[in-house]
């Protein structure tokens, strides 16, 4: 049975969230801007103007470098003959010397424009939130290489969606790789080109398509380790980053759509050392078979176990370390960025408390920022680099609303 686990229980995507929250500035005055918002929005919005993400709380600054991709062992139909599975992914990571480095925004500009101009909402682009990233900043040198970790977005989303996640990770020693999954993202590659999810049967969109991708992201990374430039346009990489990533500790994440496809890209690659899921569905046709051995987390909120028979039997195949938690009164949406922003636009907008519920449910916005920012990071911490807290051995009163389910 073919199912849409990237949809909420509301019947609400990702992208229909959003531009329901974005659409509704419209009736923001935003002020003029002379000439297109998009050309430049670094340099065009005041920072005052722009919605904001929370700053990472590790010690080191952040890095970012985008590397342009193509599989050549997968042929795409869409593109067309001599053509070949073409991605677009971004790497985060401890930084050294960033303040002459330009701050890396939260979408391509071209992508965020193409985003909000596919929801009818071209004139918000100017408020598109910056990152902590630093584009082109040189890397941290610590003599030891960084352990890292994939992620792989949601459907009709972009690589940017979990950037508190990414950058807190980058900001206590991570090398994290997110990846934009070609036809079902919005991203811009380097000649120009906009990508926009595309609504056709044929295009390699299912879980399975993502989880290829992650396994493909995973030989650039092999590659990066050994010293090799993956860009196939030999763009240069940030002084320090090649040769400096440990193929040894790779760990994945994903949200809904792509914690399922974290989760059977586990199961195919003994690479990947640690899986963690943000409100997987684990719907897959055909489901997800066999049994995983290496550690795997699942942060529920929606598709829980209990109600979501498939999530049930992924962990009965959960044979070695495993956790389950739950935060109380989050929507699918909570354990991402719209925890961050939604608040803002309800300010702007003079949404009351309910219509802010209703877009990104009960949870606390600030717990569900610090849970977002506290929980992938221990998991992460404990299984790739053995470094074992307290927060994953069961309930903290620093987090109230998270409970272990057994």
């Amino acid at each position: 049975m073919t199912t849409t686990p990237f949809i909420s229980r509301k019947g609400m995507t990702r992208r229909s969230m959003m531009a329901a929250a974005l659409g509704a500035g419209a009736a923001v005055p935003l002020g003029s801007v002379a000439g297109p918002a998009w050309a430049d929005p670094v340099a065009a919005t005041p920072a005052a103007r722009r919605l904001k993400l929370p700053a990472p709380t590790g010690p080191h600054p952040v890095g970012t470098a985008q590397l342009h991709l193509v599989d050549r062992s997968r042929p795409d139909g869409i593109a067309g003959p001599g053509h070949f599975r073409e991605l677009m992914a971004t790497v985060w990571y401890p930084a050294r010397n960033v303040q002459r480095y330009p701050v890396a925004p939260w979408m391509p500009a071209g992508a965020l424009q193409a985003f909000l101009t596919d929801a009818g909402f071209s004139e918000l682009v100017s408020m598109g939130p910056l990152t902590a990233g630093r584009v082109g900043a040189p890397m941290r040198r610590t003599g030891r290489r960084l352990p890292v970790v994939v992620f792989s977005h949601g459907a009709h989303s972009h690589q940017g969606d979990h950037t508190i996640t990414v950058q807190e990770l980058a900001s206590h020693g991570y090398a994290a790789v997110t990846v934009a999954h070609q036809y079902d993202t919005y991203t811009e590659f380097p000649d120009g080109r906009i990508a926009v999810p595309l609504y056709d049967r044929r295009a390699p969109t299912l879980p399975g398509d993502f989880a290829a991708d992650l396994r493909f992201v995973l030989d650039c990374v092999e590659q990066i380790a050994a010293g090799r430039n993956p860009d196939v346009d030999h763009k240069k990489l940030p002084a320090g980053l090649l040769g400096s990533l440990d193929a040894r500790r790779v760990g994945a994440f994903g949200w809904s759509k792509g914690g399922t496809a974290t989760a059977c890209a586990a199961l195919a690659d003994e690479r990947i050392r640690a899986g963690l899921s943000l409100d997987g569905p684990m719907q897959m046709n055909p489901p997800l078979a066999g049994d995983l051995n290496r550690p795997f987390m699942m942060m529920s909120a929606e598709f829980t176990r209990a109600t979501d028979p498939e999530a049930a039997a992924f962990w009965s195949h959960l044979w070695g370390w495993r956790l389950n938690i739950e935060a109380q009164g989050a929507a699918h949406i909570s354990y991402g960025d719209n925890e961050a922003l939604f608040p803002q636009v309800a300010k702007l907008l003079g949404w009351n408390e309910q219509q802010l519920q209703d877009a990104i449910g009960t949870l606390d916005p600030d717990q569900a920022v610090k849970i977002q920012q506290a929980y992938p990071l221990a998991f992460f911490d404990e299984h790739l680099r053995h470094r074992r807290g307290h927060l994953l051995d069961g309930p903290s009163p620093a987090f109230p609303a998270v409970t272990f389910v057994p």
